[in-house]
Parts: C-alpha cells; structure tokens; sequence
C-alpha cells in the first residue's frame, strides 16, 4: 500500500466522492439468469446470500460495477445501453469512482467490503455483447470485495469510503 506521507499518497487518500447502490443481483446458479433484488443480505462468511459464489471464495463474495462503465461499455459497443443482467456482477453503482477506492474499505448500507481486486471480464461477455464485448469491458469490469462486516443493502443505500482497520 501507498504510503500516505508521500504526494501520490496523499491524492490518493483525498476526498471521493460518495456514490449509491442502483441496481442489485444475484446468480442462484451457474450461468444461471441473474435475478434483480430491492435488498440482499451479505453475510461475513457466506458472501451474497442467494449468490452462487455464496460459501465459495472469500476473494470474490460480492462484486461491484460502476453504472458510468456500464455506460462507456455500451458507448464502445455502439448501444444506447447494456443490462447489468448482461454484465453479471452483483451491485451497480452510480456516482463513485470504483478504481478511486480500490485501496480502501468501503461502506455500503449496512455491509463493510474490501475490494480483492479488478473484476476483468470473462469470455462469456464475447457472446453476451456481442462481437467486441470482451475488449468492451477490460478496465471496466468493476471490481471483486471480500466481507469485512455483513449486513443488509438496499437500493439507493449510500456507498462511502472508510478507513481500512476501522472499529467495526
């Protein structure tokens, strides 16, 4: 990690900009359709409960796309739109930079995740979007959190960077 007595370090610790939830999903099964969700419960241990991931990577219990990558992914493909359905990550956000936080712990609802790391796509979103769909969403795949604390998200709940370590 970046250590924060140092210029870059410091850019990187300042201020962002809050965002919220806008959509949420979950895949019951493997290459199953996604279902969209009012709320989900994200438990520790388990992850997203009713996720097909639930119980099975702590590195990949939830995953996040920005609603603003969703845009360019269509705008590189030539839509007006794609689906989070299409896209099959499990929260859509709006209003934060995903890569501006990706050091940090952030807060989302009631739930406190730590990003794992960049979710590239996978080869499936050739055939999802189309031809050019892979290379559509590289740099903007969103990213992979592991479960600091659980609890309940809903949409339009806040999503806020906080200190990493912090008492929870």
């Amino acid at each position: 990690m970046l250590d924060s007595d140092t210029p870059l370090g410091r850019l990187i610790a300042s201020p962002v900009r809050p965002g919220v939830v806008a959509w949420i999903g979950v895949r019951p099964a493997r290459k199953a359709p996604l279902q969209a969700l009012d709320a989900a419960e994200i438990d520790a241990v388990q992850g997203l409960i009713g996720d097909h991931y639930v119980g099975r990577s702590r590195k990949r219990q939830v995953t996040l796309i920005a609603s603003e990558d969703i845009a360019a992914i269509a705008s590189y493909l030539g839509r007006d739109e794609v689906s989070p359905f299409i896209l099959r990550r499990n929260i859509v956000t709006r209003g934060i930079n995903l890569l501006a936080v990706k050091a940090a712990w952030l807060q989302i609802g009631e739930a406190v995740l730590e990003t794992t790391e960049e979710c590239h796509p996978c080869s499936r979103m050739e055939a999802a979007l189309g031809p050019g769909g892979y290379n559509a969403m590289r740099g903007r795949g969103g990213l992979t959190m592991r479960v600091v604390r659980g609890g309940t998200v809903r949409l339009g709940d806040a999503i806020a960077r906080v200190p990493r370590n912090t008492d929870l």
